[in-house]
Order: C-alpha cells, then structure tokens, then sequence
C-alpha cells in the first residue's frame, strides 16, 4: 500500500507543487493549511511522513513538532522552511525532526529525503512488533479463552477436568474456531507444561513425507537423506505433539501413528532401532471422522485411540454474545501489534458485528477487525466502518453483483465496494505488478496507488 504523507504549509501554491510531485512518484498525499488543521488530521487519521512548514499562521511548525514528538514521537518529520536558521534546524533536530529542507526544495534531495524517512518509520514500526512478540513470549502470554457464552463455557470447563490427565484429546470443529489454541491451553494446564509442544499441520506435509516429518529418518534412508532427521514425536518427548487436521493423513501413516501410540515406541525411516518415546497427543480436525472411518479413508482404531476425550469447539455464529468480548480484545492487541493508538468499538458497531455468520469464525473476526483498526479515521469504530470495511461470510473478500446491490444502501458506498473488487481482481490477474495493472486497466500508476491507499488493499499473502 503506498505511504501517505500529510504536507502542511500556509501557502497553497506550495501544497500543490508538493502533491503533484509526491503523488508522480507514488505516495498518496494529504493537506493541511495551518498546525492546528495539521494536529487535527494526525490525531484523527494515520500518516506516514509529515512534511511540516516552520512559519505558519495560528499554531507554527516547531509547535507542532514539540506535540507531536510527546504525542506521537515514531512520526518522521520533515521541517520545510523559506526563513531557515541554523538554530532552528539544530532546535528542530532536537525535537526528533528527521531533516531540514529549504524552500525552494530542490527536487532530487526532496524525494531522497523523502525516501529515507520512510524506511526509517517502516524499521521503527517493524521493530516496535518484533519486540512486542518477543515480549509477549518472554512472558509467556497465551491469548485466553474468550466468551459467557455456555458453549465456550462447557469447552472450557472441559480443558480444565482434561489438562491434568493423560488422556488423549480430539479436538473438532470449523475452521478458525480456535482448536489450535484448545491443544495450547490443554498443554499449559497440565503436567508436562514444561516439556515442549511440538505442532505438525497433517495437511501442509505431502503424504510421502510425513512418515519422515513425524517420526524422523536415518542418513541415506532414501533418495535426497543426507543426514539423520530427528522427528516430532522425539522432539516432543515428555511434552505435547498436537497434530493438526488429523483428518488428511494417510492411511500409510495412521497406521505408524496407532502403532507408536500403543508401544510408546518409534522407528525412523530406514532405520531398525525402537526409540521410546513419552508424548501425549492432542489431535484436531475440523473433518468428520466417523464419517471418514466409514468410507474407508480413516482407521477405526486409531480413531477410538485418538478420541478418548472428545471437544468441540462452537462456530461464532452459535456463540454470537461471545462476539463483542472477542472483538474487544482483538482490537487492543492488535493495536499494540501494529504500534497504533488504541481504538474502541462504539456500541451499535458490535451489534452489527453480531449479525454476521462468520463462516471463518474467531480467524475472520481478527481480520476484520484488524483492517477496521486500520481503515477507520478516529479513535472509535462506528457502525457506518463495519457497513464500508467488512465483507462478512466471505473470507476472501469477494462477492456477486447482487450481493453488493442488496448491501450498500448508497450508490456511491456501492462503487467504491464494486471498484474495490475490480482492483483487487486485476492485481491478482497481473500477479500483484502495479505497472502492469495500471496499464492494462487504463489509469496512471500514481492513481492507482492513491486507489490502493483509499480502499486499504495490499499484497496477498
């Protein structure tokens, strides 16, 4: 998404030659024609650069600069200045500004100038997460359980009569409802807490290699082996393996799972000695595996192995008074995630959020609220945000010609939703390649970037 960048200088004629530079180049651009306007934008809207003139009417540049460093001190600054002293650079240096550039700016130090105090903001805000997810697992944080509702309230009451034993765990349930976070509190309240807990995802480790992933292989065991592989269950010894969408492993390997579950004991790939092994295994599956046992795609005993404790977590829309306590939570961490000032939900917001089906549950609900943390302008959420920003039901943001008429009650919320899918179409068809989308769509690549920053689009993963 390209950066936008908020010019604030008194003189008109200045503001304009600055966006029309800036925007060639990419960057969408916003104005402010005195400090006071300037105060209001920042504390309202989110900006990557500021580009701040020193003489203005009302409220000047370095009083601007003294709040915004106590208010928002990781804001690169660049003062412009006509009547520059070098006292007043020094001065404005020290407040935490990035440069100081004369008027008239020549072009070439302008946009180096520019260039490089985005990347400096991009490095602190990155560093800013890097640290805030060191920090939460130095401390060991582990994201609650969040809901009154008595589905979630069974789930949990079930965690903590199971933790403590060994007992086997088969966690079921949709997508995104949170079976993952099941198994990391299963694990945290029971004994083996110290241990580790090793995770495989059944379903992203191709079926001729998960024998090798789960129980390791000797150096030469076959083609491309070129040294001892130690596997999940030993990495696991005297923790937790949780093994993610049970449902899509093979038979080949179900039958070394059931057997290592009833020894104790495993044999790398290629090799004759027995290791034991102490794990206790969580499974999850969001599949229905009696359904799978009997058509002959899952075994029957490693099922009743596996099953000893049964769980099923809620989909969101059959726990919808969970919704605001969960949106609530996920938009104070995902603040601090993103190194933004905190937000709140205004009440009719999370009413509306109650009404959606969530079809990717709790995993589309932090989404959401994540691009409305981001798109919203304000310190608060309204219901008119979740009406623009959210698509529910749908995970990957599209949707038919009907649907979007029987959503948007304006024509022009309907364009904006209908040029907002087309782009995101387009850059997909062209691979996510700016100049090749802008020429084959018709429009400059500058427009198109200015797009991108209006609709909050950015490179899939």
């Amino acid at each position: 998404m390209a950066a936008t960048i908020l010019v604030v200088d008194d003189e008109r004629s200045i503001r304009r030659t600055l966006r029309e530079i800036l925007e060639y180049e990419g960057y969408a651009v916003e104005e402010a024609a005195d400090g006071d306007e300037a105060l209001e934008k920042l504390r309202e809207g989110r900006y990557d650069l500021v580009l701040l003139d020193i003489k203005m009417p009302r409220r000047d540049g370095m009083e601007v600069l003294r709040t915004l460093a106590a208010e928002q001190p990781e804001l690169p600054v660049v003062m412009i200045s006509g009547h520059g002293t070098i006292e007043t650079a020094v001065e404005a240096t020290r407040l935490g500004a990035f440069d100081f550039i004369e008027k008239p700016p020549d072009l070439n130090r302008l946009l180096l100038t520019v260039r490089n105090a985005l990347e400096r903001g991009q490095l602190q805000t990155e560093n800013r997460r890097i640290r805030q997810v060191l920090t939460e697992r130095w401390e060991g944080e582990l994201t609650p359980i969040l809901g009154e509702s008595p589905a979630i309230k069974r789930v949990i009451e079930t965690i903590h009569r199971v933790a403590p034993t060994e007992a086997r765990v088969l966690i079921t349930g949709e997508p995104g409802t949170g079976k993952e976070l099941v198994a990391r509190w299963i694990h945290h309240l029971s004994g083996r807490k110290d241990g580790p807990m090793v995770e495989v995802n059944c379903a992203a480790i191709p079926s001729e290699l998960i024998e090798s992933e789960l129980f390791g292989h000797e150096k030469g065991a076959f083609t491309g082996a070129t040294r001892l592989r130690i596997g999940k269950f030993e990495q696991a010894h005297s923790g937790t393996l949780f093994l993610d969408e049970i449902g899509d492993m093979s038979l080949a390997a179900q039958a070394k799972v059931l057997r290592a579950l009833q020894e104790n004991r495993i044999q790398r790939v290629g090799g004759e000695r027995s290791i034991s092994v102490d794990v206790r295994v969580v499974a999850a599956t969001n599949k229905d595996l009696w359904k799978l046992v009997e058509e002959g795609k899952f075994r029957e005993d490693l099922y009743h192995r596996l099953s000893v404790i049964l769980i099923e977590v809620p989909p969101l829309r059959e726990r919808r008074e969970d919704i605001p306590i969960i949106a609530q939570y996920a938009l104070e961490r995902l603040a601090r995630r993103n190194g933004m000032p905190p937000k709140e939900f205004e009440p009719a917001a999370l009413e509306q959020l109650k009404r959606y089906e969530w079809r990717g549950n709790v995993r589309e609900l932090y989404n959401v609220v994540e691009r409305l943390l981001i798109l919203s302008d304000g310190p608060t959420i309204t219901a008119r945000d979740v009406q623009r920003y959210v698509h529910p039901g749908s995970t990957s943001g599209s949707g038919s010609l009907q649907e979007l008429i029987e959503r948007y009650p304006t024509f022009a919320e309907f364009r904006d939703a209908a040029e907002k899918l087309f782009l995101e179409h387009k850059l997909r068809e062209f691979g996510w390649n700016v100049s090749k989308t802008a020429e084959a769509i018709g429009i400059q690549r500058s427009h198109l970037y200015n797009k991108l920053a209006k609709y909050g689009i950015q490179r899939e993963a």
